[in-house]
């Protein structure tokens, strides 16, 4: 076959205003001015709809994703299993997760329904829900593997995924742009978007030996601005010792959806009032900036139809119909 081609640098995608370094925005009159004293190394302000940036800062800066990187591992694996099937997990399943994970807390030798093991990754984040998953769907390497073949077909040229938990590990990278595509497309998927807003939810426990019946837990979404920021849908939160804090959030309002991703800021809390701030900015800017990019639209795969560039941007029509509902 053709030589592979060599994907374009990312600072070409989405635009080339997103390559450049700094804050590009791109105001009209009357737009409101940007958040001050915002501290994350790199963020991006988007429609989910029209995919038009709004406004960024370093969007292709290459930095460790830590569990936002699950934002992937759902896009690519959520589609393949009905929620009802039920799995009975086996010892070596839950073995060789990283030291100091999130867990959801599964145990060996139980049966679990697939909508519980996704609960465990979009509230708790767990590494062990993740590994499960990864598991039934031909193990942690081939999950590896489907999760960069997303990622390429998405153009996120920017991931380099080495685990399908977001594990720091050498090398792992994704940025603000790319956690953005992720999140755009895991949005068409109503059951992904069902899950990213989920609150709390019971988890399945041990058998008790006296009763032989199967106890449960409650477990709440660890995403710290649903339920306080108006209209947000969710999505991921992650956080590692080395990679810092990031957040990618998308929230809905007037027919609006926005995406906003912060990555490493100079601390937890503040990864939350900057994506917040952004939100309130992109809601109050929308009509008032040009866009300084945008979003690009995924591969199609290899022996589809070729569309025109019309039809390819007419495509995501569920998206503008979600987010009326």
């Amino acid at each position: 076959g053709a030589a592979p081609q060599q994907p374009p640098p990312s600072a070409a995608i989405g635009g080339e205003r997103l390559g450049l370094p700094g804050v590009q925005v791109a105001p009209m009159a009357g737009a409101p001015p940007l958040p001050a004293n915002l501290t994350g190394q790199s963020w991006i302000v988007s429609d989910a709809t029209s995919g038009e940036v709004l406004a960024a800062s370093n969007p292709h800066l290459r930095l460790p994703p830590a569990s936002t990187l699950k934002i992937l591992f759902a896009d690519t694996v959520l589609p393949k299993f009905d929620r009802n099937t039920v799995h009975r997990v086996a010892d070596e399943e839950i073995q060789g997760i990283g030291p100091g994970s999130s867990l959801v807390g599964i145990k060996e030798n139980l049966d679990y329904r697939v909508e519980d093991l996704w609960r465990g990754v979009f509230l708790s984040s767990g590494n062990d829900a993740v590994h499960v998953l990864a598991h039934m769907n031909g193990g942690v390497r081939q999950t590896v593997a489907e999760m960069q073949a997303r990622a390429d077909a998405l153009q996120a040229w920017d991931t380099k995924v080495i685990s399908p938990d977001g594990y720091d590990m050498d090398g792992q990278v994704s940025s603000a742009y790319d956690l953005s595509l992720f999140a755009r497309a895991g949005l068409r998927n109503a059951d992904f978007r069902m899950y990213c807003a989920t609150r709390d939810a019971m988890f399945p426990g041990a058998i008790d030996k006296n009763t032989g019946q199967r106890g449960s837990f409650g477990i709440a979404n660890t995403d710290r601005l649903l339920g306080k920021y108006p209209g947000l849908i969710g999505v991921k939160n992650g956080t590692t010792t080395n990679a810092g804090s990031t957040f990618v959030g998308a929230a809905q309002r007037g027919g609006r959806t926005l995406l906003v991703t912060v990555m490493h800021p100079v601390s937890y809390q503040k990864v939350y009032d900057e994506t917040a701030a952004l939100l309130d900015w992109g809601f109050a800017a929308a009509d008032k900036v040009q866009p300084v990019g945008r979003l690009v639209d995924e591969i199609p795969p290899a022996g589809a139809e070729p569309t025109g560039q019309a039809t390819a941007a007419a495509e995501p029509t569920g998206q503008a119909t979600a987010a009326a509902e």
